[in-house]
């Protein structure tokens, strides 16, 4: 072989053993930067920013589930595709929060189990009281998720909004999703277990914004400990 061929050679060879640099050959510092906000593990309210990604994404989950048991329910009914629509979006909403607990380094609620079965049963008891039933669910799950929803923004708004804005475009954007899905259910009969709810003692719709609203609030004080329940009964 000829000196530039086996020069070419040597070089094609360590272009194919050489693999990727590991992260600390570009230095011992590494910040995730949140596209092109100036948003960095550095540089922000972790505790908040901790807070905020850890109960989206737990909400996100527990709405997956309920309209996983709606969908177990009711899915083959007139009412499926309107439900099946919702949790396209909800599940869009999932696969964000996904990338952003890795991205700044968030670990899920513990209470991450509980959710699961508790969304799901939530989804396919309410739907089993009929389309009402099930969008009474939806109308009770998305109000709460939007209340917190905007006291977060609340809370982003007061540190230092050019720092987060694109963490607060995420958030207002499903917001408004979930505003949407909010008046979706009010539309196909919601309104109707509450009228029900009037003329008998049983209580499924306020019930249901209670257990929602008890949820997140209790997600709000996860810290890690696993003795979040106990923390929330102290101050209640």
């Amino acid at each position: 072989m000829s000196y530039p061929g086996a020069t070419a050679a040597r070089s094609l060879r360590r272009l194919r053993v050489g693999g990727p640099r590991p992260l600390s050959a570009y230095g011992r510092k590494i910040s995730v930067r949140f596209c092109s906000s100036g948003m960095t593990l550095d540089n922000i309210n972790r505790a908040a920013v901790d807070r905020i990604i850890r109960v989206d994404h737990a909400g996100e989950y527990g709405a997956n589930r309920i309209y996983a048991g709606q969908m177990a329910v009711l899915g083959r009914t007139s009412v499926g595709p309107v439900i099946q629509k919702m949790w396209d979006q909800e599940k869009d909403h999932l696969k964000k929060f996904n990338e952003l607990m890795v991205a700044f380094r968030v670990r899920p609620t513990v209470l991450m189990p509980f959710w699961n079965v508790m969304g799901f049963a939530l989804g396919a008891g309410t739907a089993l009281l009929g389309k009402a039933g099930a969008m009474a669910c939806t109308v009770a799950v998305e109000e709460s998720i939007a209340h917190h929803y905007n006291n977060q923004i609340r809370t982003l708004m007061e540190e230092e909004p050019e720092k987060y804005q694109e963490l607060l475009q995420v958030i207002r954007k499903f917001r408004d999703e979930e505003l949407e899905h909010h008046d979706i259910g009010l539309e196909h009969d919601a309104e109707l277990i509450s009228l029900l709810t009037q003329r008998s003692p049983s209580p499924a719709r306020p019930g249901l914004c209670l257990t929602t609203e008890g949820v997140m609030n209790i997600l709000e004080l996860d810290g890690g400990d696993g003795c979040v329940t106990c923390e929330y009964m102290k101050i209640h």
